[in-house]
């Protein structure tokens, strides 16, 4: 089954501590038409921090690549964005869909849903940068589920500079949940996203949440202009690949030893710099629901810190070498 449309979104979801640029450069290789979002990072991280650079540099490889930024402060949005855009990102994100508790007491993320008048001064300052704009918000928040409110909150913001908006279709319940949770807990309600595609057909609206295999994608990508994925994306990497051949963007998915090649020589770039388990931590799901799964968790758990990146790579290829069928991998 093919469902194509080129001109829909395919994306991965920023994901904090997850999504970083070795992960990304990973996640690209495995799928070369979707967007990637970078991890959020704080305006005072990039404006007042020592060193602005370990958090906005990136391979030209990951482009297109998205800045996800969080803040509430108009000025430091748009100084923030136009860094951006001088280190050459695709467009700039707007968090409005965190629910941490740290998050809370810098009082972005999930919280300015309360504010929808300065999440559009937010996405006005971002826009002054000429990149493109987005916003990632959720449903609603706390357990009053009215669609109403997220319709005028939409109503809003659009009346500004942003009119791309990747819904999480769930509310972020700000007391008694952690991140995880609210990510599990509140009603996953992909309805309501589709809706406001209807109300607002010329605004992009951009689906996330509880998208787990192709039959969700190829469901829900008919009633909105993209698909964003988060954790079945990094929990299971290859499931990206799937979703392209699903939207007829290629034949079949790649070989995990093309993948470990390339990723190889991205490591030898690095040398030192990159120690095994920075980049192993990001491969566990290369193998997910495929024979030698567990065998590849094993090679994984031996990645050192004093080794690099790139000769333990090596070594992971020569020892997937000398298995000569997936059986022999569990061994």
């Amino acid at each position: 089954m093919m469902i194509g449309q080129a001109d829909k979104y395919l994306s991965v979801a920023p994901m904090l501590d997850w999504t970083d640029r070795h992960c990304r450069y990973f996640l690209r290789l495995v799928c070369p038409s979707c967007v990637l979002y970078t991890e959020m990072v704080t305006t005072p991280a990039i404006l007042l921090g020592r060193d602005p650079h370990r958090y906005l540099e990136f391979s030209p490889e990951e482009q297109p690549v998205v800045l996800q930024l969080g803040g509430d402060e108009p000025e430091a949005m748009a100084r923030s964005a136009i860094l951006a855009r001088e280190y050459g990102y695709s467009g700039v994100n707007l968090n409005v869909g965190c629910p941490s508790p740290r998050v809370q007491k810098g009082r972005f993320g999930a919280c300015l849903m309360q504010t929808p008048g300065l999440v559009r001064e937010l996405a006005g300052a971002l826009a002054e940068s000429g990149l493109p704009v987005s916003i990632k918000h959720r449903l609603g928040l706390d357990r009053t589920e009215n669609y109403d409110l997220l319709a005028r909150f939409v109503e809003t913001v659009s009346a500004g500079a942003c009119q791309h908006f990747i819904v999480h279709a769930r509310n972020a319940w700000l007391k008694g949940l952690n991140p995880a949770r609210n990510r599990q807990v509140p009603p996953l309600r992909w309805d309501w996203v589709a809706r406001l595609k209807t109300d607002f057909p010329a605004l992009r609206i951009e689906l996330n949440g509880g998208i787990q295999n192709a039959g969700d994608l190829a469901q829900q990508w008919q009633k909105v202009d993209g698909v964003m994925i988060g954790r079945a994306a990094y929990n299971q990497p290859l499931f990206l690949a799937e979703a392209e051949v699903v939207l007829g963007r290629r034949d079949r998915l790649p070989e995990v030893d093309w993948l470990l090649q390339q990723l190889e020589e991205y490591a030898v770039r690095w040398g030192e710099k990159l120690p095994a388990p920075r980049l192993a931590r990001h491969l566990h799901g290369l193998y997910h629901g495929r024979p030698g799964a567990g065998y590849w968790r094993r090679l994984l758990s031996t990645a050192a810190a004093q080794e690099t990146a790139a000769d333990f790579l090596r070594r992971v290829i020569l020892c997937l070498s000398r298995k000569n069928s997936p059986a022999e991998m569990e061994v």
